[in-house]
């Protein structure tokens, strides 16, 4: 499909869904009733309201309809937008949650020509048995289960033929529609955003590439039970075809069949929560994709120890985080923790969010303000923030901010470098942790990995304080 008929096919489908909230906004504001005569919210009569319902429902299959008619990026997209239930309308995360794991797969004959092409031998040759139907099917590709003629089981993953190419035509179009985009919102250097998708497409297409990330990983929680990672068989590993050992175990969301193997969903989200604490703020090797698809829990037979394992699969979105990211994502929590408004904007700095010459004072004012507010809020775990009414959350911003200053504000933040990543993969965990456990706070669970480093980075500026002021001057003895 070319460029010009996936961007109309594109364009055409969102025009619609925005042209049906425009006359929903203009009913609104015609027989809406005003609420308070300095407020600009209104109270909708109820037939409006299920209008809304309606309309929310109609799109959000609209919308899912044309992701899986175009596949490739926009299935990825879908994928992120499907978490995102306390942003959009409830609709669009029940519709955009089959993209999770329901892609409709490709036919196992389109496949087979990549083993020839990859081996030179065929699924016979090269398996003692292959299933056709797929396992999984994903965005950019499906994994069918084989067995080795030693007798091993194995879990086959195709990169769809062609991917490559369409991948190019949908990162021409995205880049088409976030340039429409930045002429709304003048946040600096928004084009990273597209900068880091191109990347991040790049190597989730290379599976050699997969395949080294995830022995790297592995090696990060050697020792570790409680984590375990399929093994790479390199002699049936190409770019476009990767296989591994296959690992059992229960989808880590459902959790009535956790309960009946004896796990407790809320151990499960502990240690969901602390791995990735690990990969991000120790290893700063972390994992960048981790939706509901991507981790099986395994228990663990007495002669092990008893309890269960954290199976994590898909290794080609794994990113390094830079330390200055890491760094000054630090500095934000402990400002947190410490009711450090100037900790905070001094994180925002390290990571690369405020742009030279941004108005300090600005920017400082907001972060107080909004800090202040969010620590009166009783339930700051994922899950209350995602149920948050939008009313309530807009009580978190400052309501003594000007429209010339909120521009002023947007143009004092750019997008740092390999933030997407980072954002990406916290929206998604954070999402599937509360999906497990609605009650875990996330902050606290991180203690045992955020403290010693917050520790640290607190002795390393109190060293470098102490060494540009120079040495104490002795004290006579008494």
């Amino acid at each position: 499909m070319t460029l010009a008929v996936r961007l109309l096919r594109a364009l055409f489908a969102f025009s619609i869904i925005l042209t049906s909230y425009l006359v929903q906004l203009g009913l609104g504001r015609v027989f809406g009733r005003r609420l308070g005569s300095g407020s600009s919210a209104r109270e909708l009569p109820g037939w409006l309201v299920a209008r809304r319902a309606r309309v929310d429902q109609e799109n959000a299959r609209r919308l899912l309809r044309v992701m899986l008619k175009l596949r490739g990026v926009f299935i990825k997209l879908g994928q992120v937008l499907s978490i995102m239930g306390g942003f959009l309308p409830r609709a669009y995360g029940k519709e955009l949650e089959q993209l999770q794991d329901q892609v409709p797969p490709h036919p196992f004959s389109d496949l087979e020509a990549a083993l020839r092409r990859s081996f030179g031998r065929s699924a016979g040759e090269l398996f003692a048995s292959i299933e056709r139907a797929p396992l999984a099917a994903a965005s950019l590709g499906q994994v069918h289960v084989a067995r080795l003629h030693d007798g091993r089981k194995v879990a086959v993953k195709f990169l769809y033929p062609g991917i490559r190419g369409v991948i190019a035509v949908d990162l021409r179009v995205l880049r088409l529609a976030l340039l429409v985009y930045k002429r709304f919102v003048p946040v600096g250097r928004i084009e990273r955003v597209h900068e880091s998708l191109v990347d991040l497409l790049r190597r989730e297409t290379d599976y050699l590439h997969e395949a080294a990330c995830m022995e790297r990983m592995a090696q990060r929680f050697e020792g570790d039970a409680g984590v375990a990672f399929p093994e790479v068989i390199h002699e049936l590993t190409t770019r476009d075809v990767l296989t591994m050992t296959f690992m059992e175990g229960t989808k880590i969301t459902r959790l009535d069949a956790l309960r009946s193997a004896g796990i407790e969903p809320s151990d499960v989200a502990l240690r969901l929560v602390q791995a990735f604490y690990k990969m991000l703020f120790v290893d700063r090797f972390f994992h960048a994709d981790p939706h509901p698809g991507n981790f099986l829990i395994a228990a663990r037979s007495a002669e092990e120890g008893g309890g269960f394992r954290l199976v994590v699969l898909d290794f080609g979105a794994i990113c390094e985080a830079r330390d200055e990211l890491i760094d000054g994502l630090l500095d934000i929590l402990k400002g947190i923790f410490a009711q450090d408004d100037a900790a905070v904007v001094r994180g925002f700095r390290r990571m690369g969010f405020v742009a030279p010459g941004g108005n300090d004072a600005l920017l400082e004012r907001t972060v107080k303000t909004y800090f202040a507010k969010l620590l009166k809020i009783r339930d700051r775990t994922p899950a209350a923030l995602m149920r948050a009414r939008p009313e309530q959350l807009e009580e978190l911003a400052d309501p003594e901010l000007e429209r010339g200053e909120l521009q002023e504000l947007m143009r004092s933040f750019e997008y740092p470098e390999d933030w997407f990543y980072v954002e990406r993969a916290c929206v998604l965990l954070f999402w599937l942790a509360a999906q497990i456990d609605p009650h875990l706070d996330t902050m606290a669970a991180g203690f045992p990995y955020l403290m010693p480093l917050i520790a640290q980075r607190e002795a390393e500026a109190g060293a470098q304080a102490g060494s540009e002021s120079g040495p104490a001057p002795r004290r006579s003895p008494a």
